[in-house]
């Protein structure tokens, strides 16, 4: 329903802080739980079993607190984080740019120094949950090009200044809004800096490993799911006289499908754990992990999709939604053409060792 109706359902993802999911990974000292990214990502992927869209927007809200518990100044973090935890209120997170997605580091939204604080200036585009949350991480420029120019703040979404685009019409993700957002003089306080100056693309760069671990997992369960369903129809739908689970054919593609979702699932717990311990190569793991769990997630949705032949093209059944819903995880967090770059770039460097 949400779905269809494109509707974002806040009260559910209240609901779901009252159980501590809005702050799993943020630390105890600011309301949160304090989890690790393992113990995190199992319960996205349960969570994304239901509703792949609501849960991808519950790992933005978790990053975007993390890093507000993080970073933020002692004001910030008194104001924020004890309604960000518990889901009173949700958080947004600013990178990209119309010219600035992959290339995170040439961003163009800008932070200018003035009068003890900062006037930002800029737009962000493709921002789930924007005009419908409270508080915005929002990456700009205070500084030289590059990623060393690029500092982050924490800035309430009805600070005047702010507009927010229409909601953009989407292929899925349809239960949370995405917008773009501009930011036309606008007046930050000092004590909406997270962190320091110049540290905001180190921090975007966490964040994304994190993130990259998130959506990956959000894959992984979705398409669980979309196996889980396609079994028990293959049980159920009957041609030639018998079960369609009977046909070797068929079993030859369930059990590719399980098998390669097995892999998916114990590399993203891989690299959960490479985070976890600050293991030098986290971030390649990471890369590999989100690259290939989102691959995986959604040949599996496909594949799923396919053994239910003209039933799962029809919106009577979940599957052509997991479908849609997946699909854009190949692309954000970083494209999967971007994480083989990361990859690849790991591997040819001079001091490089085993993975």
């Amino acid at each position: 329903m949400w779905d269809r109706e494109h509707h974002f359902p806040v009260d559910a993802i209240k609901k779901a802080g009252e159980l501590g999911f809005c702050g799993l990974y943020a630390p105890e000292s600011a309301g949160g739980l304090g989890l690790s990214r393992l113990d995190s990502s199992i319960i996205f992927e349960q969570l994304s079993m239901g509703c792949t869209t609501t849960t991808a927007m519950l790992t933005i809200h978790n990053m975007a607190t993390w890093m507000i518990a993080t970073w933020g100044s002692d004001d910030v973090k008194d104001a924020w984080c004890e309604q960000l935890v518990t889901g009173n209120k949700l958080a947004s997170y600013c990178l990209t740019e119309p010219g600035a997605g992959s290339d995170a580091a040439s961003l163009k939204t800008k932070a200018t120094k003035e009068n003890g604080g900062y006037v930002l200036n800029g737009a962000k585009v493709f921002i789930s949950g924007a005009g419908s949350t409270d508080i915005l991480v929002v990456m700009a420029r205070t500084g030289e090009d590059g990623p060393k120019g690029v500092s982050a703040f924490a800035v309430p979404a009805n600070t005047d200044g702010i507009e927010y685009g229409k909601a953009e019409e989407k292929m899925g993700w349809n239960a949370q809004p995405t917008r773009m957002i501009t930011f036309d003089n606008v007046k930050l306080d000092e004590s909406w800096l997270l962190g320091e100056e110049g540290q905001g693309f180190k921090m975007a760069m966490q964040g994304l490993d994190g993130g990259r671990i998130n959506i990956a997992t959000c894959s992984v369960g979705t398409a669980q799911q979309a196996l889980n369903v396609a079994r028990d129809y293959m049980n159920e739908r009957e041609q030639f006289g018998k079960p369609i689970a009977g046909f070797q054919a068929l079993q030859f593609k369930l059990a590719d499908m399980a098998t390669e979702l097995v892999a998916a699932r114990q590399m993203v717990r891989m690299a959960a754990c490479k985070l976890d311990n600050n293991d030098a190569d986290k971030t390649t793991y990471c890369a590999m992990a989100k690259r290939f769990a989102t691959d995986v997630g959604f040949n599996v949705c496909n594949d799923a999709l396919q053994l239910h032949g003209g039933y799962g093209y029809i919106k009577e059944y979940p599957l052509e939604r997991h479908f849609r819903d997946v699909r854009v995880h190949q692309i954000l967090e970083g494209t999967n053409e971007i994480m083989r770059v990361i990859i690849g770039r790991r591997l040819l460097a001079d001091e490089r060792s085993v993975l």
